[in-house]
């Protein structure tokens, strides 16, 4: 067996990964970087870039289908299915080819292939071929799909987003299971391009929507695109012909069920850390075999590891994980040579949801009747310049601490990719709703909403 010596061993070369393993060394760290496969990153291999893909596409149909409003007239709109997906893969491989190239440029001595598990609080195999003592590791190994028990016998019938964007060509019916970000997404891409969807959850509100008017908005405009039944629950699934049949009890607690040729599971994701041997590292770990860690320097109780990324499943998002792999690994160099960690604060919180229309939720959660803000709102139905586009739906909800110092929003509507990253920084900055009313918005654009809601909650401050 090989035997290595590192001051940081990175295990995962994802988003997080490669992060890491760049800031371990611009720290001035002599680090390795350890890959199981398949590589590629989530993003780009099966989670955003090949979801937007076929996002892409489904608006186009939606769009060409739509035209009627503008006085265009567009018919014999066709939808090949296995175009769609060709280009999907295409673009895919594309985006992952390049995260190839950048793991490739990397000094060959610092990559090991393989599945690393820890031996002790400073040591760690890959495979069975190598040994590597560290004086820091960070675990950055990512997540897969949860697929809930009645869907683990369906075979090759069981979608999950790592199988979703193999299949040859466009099902004609697909149940979802699942309407958070990812559910949703896929339903309505899937529905706009002609198939049959059918979505379930046990939830009582869709694309991560709290604000009780705006999730009852969302629920009713994807509704009325697909079959969406929410408070719903799963009890059986098994494979009936050349699909599947799911038997579950909706929200008034009948029982029903539903066919289709395929089904996505889309409930969520699971850290990737099973196989790592956590138990010999010395790690403090919940019922559940995550480990304590703290989520500003990301370091583990009990051992010189640290963890970031989908592997710690406190904000599985890219840009979470690329800036954890950065603190992971400067505080990993930290460690290794003795030094202090830091400690940064969090970034504000920022999910989106690339549905038409699109949600974002941003900063300090949504809390009902939450006596230390006031709330400022705008519905999306007279906006302008959505009303001149022909998208004016949702709406817009932002509150605020008594002093006007801006907290956290949730959006429903058109351009609001664009809209919470203005919103996202303004709160980061420690902004008040008056500092951006005093800044230029120009007219007409859907920016012009958040005057709005923004004047709302000037007016209310004053007032108090």
């Amino acid at each position: 067996m090989d035997e290595r010596t590192c001051d940081v061993a990175v295990i995962g070369a994802g988003t997080a990964g490669l992060a890491a393993y760049r800031a371990a060394t611009e720290a001035g760290a002599s680090a390795v970087l350890i890959e199981r496969g398949p590589g590629g990153t989530t993003c780009a291999r099966v989670g955003c870039m090949p979801s937007k893909l076929l996002i892409a596409a489904a608006k186009a149909a939606h769009a060409a289908r739509n035209t009627d409003l503008f006085g265009i007239r567009v018919a014999g709109v066709a939808v090949d299915g296995r175009a769609v997906l060709a280009r999907v893969r295409a673009e895919r491989d594309r985006f992952v080819g390049g995260v190839f190239e950048g793991v490739e440029a990397l000094p060959e001595a610092a990559r090991i292939a393989g599945s690393a598990r820890f031996q002790d609080r400073t040591s760690l195999t890959v495979g069975d071929h190598t040994r590597i003592a560290f004086r820091a590791a960070v675990i950055a190994t990512g997540s897969s799909p949860t697929v809930p028990k009645p869907l683990r016998g369906l075979g090759d019938r069981l979608l999950t987003t790592d199988t979703l964007f193999e299949i040859p060509d466009l099902p004609e019916s697909l149940a979802v299971l699942g309407a958070g970000a990812v559910g949703i997404e896929i339903a309505q891409a899937m529905t706009r391009l002609g198939v049959r969807v059918t979505v379930i959850d046990s939830g009582d509100t869709v694309a991560g929507l709290s604000d009780p008017d705006l999730a009852r908005q969302a629920a009713a405009l994807f509704g009325a695109e697909l079959a969406l039944h929410l408070g719903a629950k799963l009890e059986s699934a098994t494979r009936e012909g050349n699909g599947v049949c799911l038997s579950w009890t909706d929200g008034e607690g009948r029982a029903r069920e539903t066919r289709a040729d395929k089904v996505l599971a889309a409930t969520g994701r699971s850290p990737n850390l099973d196989d790592l041997g956590l138990d010999a590292a010395g790690l403090s770990l919940d019922e559940d075999g995550m480990p304590d860690f703290d989520y500003r320097s990301l370091v583990c109780a009990g051992a010189p590891i640290l963890i970031a990324g989908d592997a710690d499943a406190w904000r599985p998002v890219l840009h979470e994980a690329s800036r954890q792999g950065r603190i992971a690994g400067t505080n990993a160099a930290a460690r290794a040579a003795g030094r202090a960690v830091e400690t940064p604060e969090p970034w504000t919180r920022l999910a989106m949801v690339f549905t038409d229309p699109q949600v974002a939720v941003i900063g300090v959660p949504y809390e009902a009747d939450a006596a230390d803000r006031v709330t400022g709102a705008v519905g999306g139905a007279a906006q302008g310049r959505a009303r001149v586009d022909g998208a004016n739906q949702g709406g817009l909800r932002i509150w605020a601490g008594r002093d006007g110092t801006l907290m956290g929003a949730e959006m429903l509507g058109p351009a609001v990719e664009h809209l919470a990253h203005l919103l996202t920084h303004a709160i980061g900055d420690g902004k008040t709703a008056r500092a951006v009313l005093d800044q230029p918005i120009y007219h007409p654009t859907v920016e012009e909403g958040f005057s709005t809601a923004l004047s709302e909650i000037t007016h209310s401050t004053c007032q108090s």
